[in-house]
């Protein structure tokens, strides 16, 4: 064993030196994997270096692999009480492209920016790509904070489009809701109606509708605020008929197979879509869809908010829709406007004509 001042110490296990040092009363064994002694004074060197930094250092930050980072951001999800799903696809691309056993320390910004390239080459858009990087970008943070990365990799979201433009007219919708099951056509119609998010849909049990309304739970709400949606008309007639289908044994206001949630419905939604004649709608559709017509029926933008759960302005104008049509009404309405104010005479006194002219 060779020990050097504030160094720590060198031996041999075996034919292989290992190095031992300690940082804040904790002691480092640690295998050199070498049996030539001058690569474990390397070893020793940087590892005391790397402790002076104040930075996660050592075997174990070197060994984090991408496949621990997805299983700490999937970890912190679930202690959150936030939908899996919303990862499972963006995390699954990273790990289809740098593998699950790739070390963290190799997904440098380089690396990255060749994921997005590689992506974009395959056709994937911009926005598609964001949610990806951003789920790395989350998981990376994290092992930052448990100290199982010594630093984190740049990574600059893309330029995208937010503007969302996909919705269906009313008639679409009706006829979209007459092609689909009958246990989805109450279900989809309430998204239609409401503006919500499907897992708040989804999530929807008889205890939270009393009093003529709906409280939503602030932990079924995505940004965990509960709100109130008042049952009117539509919606009204809606939670009437799923109260004349209610299972005693459900606690779920919506159900399919016995009373349990409605879980996805991809193919019955495609299938509808299909017979319907529309193209290619997604079930988020709805939720912009409910945004337009609110803008459309001219409800104060507060109170939208209020009933779609939006809780910035910036978020919610992504999704306020506007036509042609409604330009050309909105145009209609201020010359409406000024038509119907009072016409005054000229107030303009004109100069008195100089003598002589």
């Amino acid at each position: 064993m060779t020990r050097g001042r504030g160094l720590g110490c060198i031996y041999l296990r075996g034919k292989t030196y290992w190095i031992d040092y300690s940082v804040r009363g904790k002691r480092h064994p640690e295998s050199s994997g070498s049996s030539n002694r001058a690569d474990a004074v390397r070893l020793l060197k940087q590892r005391i270096k790397e402790a002076g930094s104040g930075k996660p250092f050592g075997v174990s930050v070197e060994k984090t692999t991408l496949g621990d980072l997805i299983d700490m951001i999937q970890n912190d999800y679930k202690a959150n009480g936030k939908q899996l799903r919303a990862i499972k696809a963006p995390t699954a691309h990273v790990l289809a492209y740098f593998g699950k056993d790739c070390l963290a320390i190799d997904v440098t910004t380089d690396a990255i920016t060749k994921y997005i390239t590689t992506r974009q080459e395959g056709g994937a858009k911009n926005s598609t790509i964001n949610r990806s990087l951003a789920a790395l970008k989350h998981s990376f943070k994290l092992a930052e904070v448990a100290e199982k990365v010594a630093k984190r990799p740049h990574i600059k979201l893309l330029e995208e489009d937010n503007a969302r433009q996909g919705f269906v007219s009313n008639a679409e919708f009706e006829r979209l809701r007459d092609a689909l099951p009958a246990d989805l056509r109450d279900p989809v119609a309430f998204l239609y109606h409401s503006g919500w998010r499907v897992a708040e849909m989804q999530s929807l049990q008889w205890r939270d509708i009393k009093d003529g309304a709906i409280r939503l739970r602030r932990e079924n709400s995505k940004n965990k605020k509960g709100r109130i949606l008042p049952l009117r008309r539509e919606l009204a007639a809606i939670i009437e008929r799923a109260a004349e289908r209610r299972l005693s044994e459900s606690p779920f206001v919506f159900h399919r197979d016995g009373g349990q949630t409605v879980g996805a419905f991809r193919k019955s939604w495609a299938t509808a879509c299909r017979k319907a004649g529309l193209g290619a709608i997604i079930v988020h559709d709805l939720r912009r869809s409910a945004i337009k017509n609110m803008v459309d029926a001219r409800v104060p933008e507060t109170t939208a908010m209020m009933i779609s759960g939006h809780r910035t302005r910036s978020t919610f104008t992504r999704y306020a829709i506007t036509t042609e049509e409604g330009i050309a009404r909105a145009l209609e309405d201020v010359a409406d406007h000024l038509a119907a104010q009072p016409q005054s005479t000229s107030n303009v006194v004109p100069l008195l004509k100089r003598t002589g002219e």
